[in-house]
């Protein structure tokens, strides 16, 4: 049987593997950090209604631009915004494959500080442009003086932030993304893909766009609005930013289906939002949870926690889990694993699950 390798792939994607969780059919799934809620049964009704509008339509292409969608998202996000500041995709990983492609690629670098999210590196391979880690703390925490150290050393093309941060679900301090900005020679993208998740006062990037023309925020619908399933994500940037991720784009890379979709879950956000409070809920309890049974918690602003496991050994943790009906996420930290919050009774669960590795 042929293996990849043997094949004439690129020299750098050699002995790679591709992004992935695993999808395994068990009671609580608690490792993508995907919103536990099923979509309300009256957005549901909205979506499939603007879905049938389409239907009849599907020998025609799709508008090119998106334009009511950017319209409807720019009017969410508030902050004086328009449609010319927004722009989107299937999701915030092709939002974000498009300003790699348009700021970095080959010959050019992307900065990231990990732990953090695992995608960007692989986003930087996939388009040629080499991936420097400046990493964290060892409390994985990111100053400014750091941040800005590694800036000044590696002058990179483009710099990825998380705020909040996945995997350890913490906000960035507004003090960091503002020193970046001070020094940055490219540009500045923002992942803030769970930030409607952030704790009351947590400062959004988006309010420093003004005046910031190489600042770039990111956001997705995939996790707040429940909405994984239909691939949704979008940046909010300078005009200017928008013409430049539109050179690189495949022609009509939304679909009608797909635009039509989250214009209507757009429409009925109050009843989608209406999670959000909920999940932040069992969030908070499951971190005071587990710190009360004494492991070590970090603080989050996103709807899932990272947490020390007793004795060290994460793999094992995983697995007494898994055999409990709990899937959690192992993100490759030594001794650590992150779970999304979840329903109540999921939450019931994972905390039981819990008590067999620290009886």
């Amino acid at each position: 049987m042929t293996a990849i390798d043997d094949l004439p792939i690129r020299d750098d994607l050699r002995g790679m593997s591709p992004y992935g969780a695993p999808q395994l059919d068990v009671p609580v799934r608690l490792n993508t950090n995907e919103n536990s809620y099923q979509v309300p049964d009256e957005v549901a009704e909205a979506i499939g209604t603007a879905l049938q509008a389409e239907v009849r339509d599907l020998n025609r292409y799709p508008d090119r631009d998106a334009v009511a969608l950017r319209a409807a998202l720019a009017e969410y996000l508030g902050h004086g915004l328009t449609t010319a500041h927004v722009w989107a995709a299937n999701g915030s990983n092709e939002v974000q494959q498009q300003l790699l492609q348009a700021f970095a690629g080959p010959g050019r670098v992307a900065l990231g500080f990990t732990p953090a999210y695992s995608m960007h590196p692989l986003l930087a391979v996939g388009t040629g442009t080499t991936w420097v880690d400046g990493y964290r703390d060892a409390d994985f925490g990111l100053s400014a003086e750091h941040a800005v150290e590694q800036i000044r050393t590696h002058a990179p093309d483009l710099v990825f932030l998380c705020s909040p941060n996945n995997p350890t679900g913490t906000a960035l301090d507004p003090a960091v993304i503002a020193a970046v900005l001070d020094v940055a020679p490219g540009m500045v993208v923002v992942d803030e893909a769970y930030a409607e998740f952030a704790r009351p006062g947590t400062p959004s990037a988006l309010e420093v766009l003004p005046g910031h023309p190489r600042l770039v925020v990111t956001r997705t619908m995939s996790k707040a609005f429940g909405f994984a399933g239909g691939r949704l994500g979008y940046l909010a940037a300078d005009p200017a930013v928008v013409d430049a991720v539109q050179l690189v784009r495949l022609p009509y890379h939304l679909s009608s289906l797909t635009q039509a979709a989250a214009r209507a879950a757009l429409a009925y956000r109050a009843a989608l939002l209406g999670t959000v409070e909920a999940i932040k809920a069992e969030r908070d309890r499951i971190v005071a949870e587990l710190r009360a049974a004494g492991l070590t918690v970090a603080d989050s602003d996103a709807n899932f926690v990272l947490y020390q496991v007793p004795g060290g050994d994460q793999k094992a943790a995983w697995r007494t889990l898994l055999d409990s009906g709990v899937l959690v996420r192992d993100v490759g930290l030594a001794g650590w694993l992150r779970v999304t919050a979840g329903t109540t009774e999921e939450t019931d669960a994972f905390l039981n699950a819990m008590k067999e590795l620290y009886r």
